[in-house]
């Protein structure tokens, strides 16, 4: 799972810096008016900051709670982020590009409604995430507590 985690945070970061090359480059390419809002100059913060700076949090984690990446709860959480990370940031940059070319569907029910699947599968991974990190606190917090009440009994 840390490999797993480590490598997610790699491809993160290469799809972040790709997205934020993209936009930079496909604005000026299409003369693009900034004043007029792009969901595609969010690809590179979402990819950067939920899909790296994210998942280099839960190879922390997982490194000082080695029971953590054990977790079946972790093992999904960590997939459905992944999943739900393609989604969002994919749609992004879809629904962005077709906001720069002046598409007049950019505005799409269906679009939302896959962008909104992706947010709904961010929330799960969210959820599951907690619980299997509030799972692992609680273990070494129980292990903290009792190492303590031996070193009291150990010192009188």
């Amino acid at each position: 799972m840390l490999t797993y985690l480590f490598r997610s945070a790699a491809a993160w970061t290469a799809i972040g810096l790709a997205g934020g090359l993209y936009y930079r480059e496909f604005t000026k390419l299409n003369e693009f008016d900034f004043a007029s809002p792009s969901q595609l100059g969010l690809v590179h913060t979402h990819a950067l900051t939920w899909g790296t700076i994210f998942m280099l949090v839960l190879l922390g984690l997982g490194v000082l709670m080695p029971a953590l990446t054990r977790d079946k709860w972790m093992r999904w959480g960590v997939h459905l982020l992944n999943a739900g990370l393609v989604l969002t940031v994919g749609m992004m940059a879809f629904k962005g590009s077709v906001q720069i070319l002046d598409k007049p569907w950019a505005d799409s029910p269906a679009l939302a409604g896959v962008s909104g699947l992706g947010h709904m599968t961010l929330t799960a991974a969210l959820i599951l995430l907690l619980l299997a990190i509030g799972r692992q606190t609680k273990t070494v917090q129980a292990r903290l507590d009792s190492a303590s009440d031996q070193e009291l009994v150990e010192t009188r």
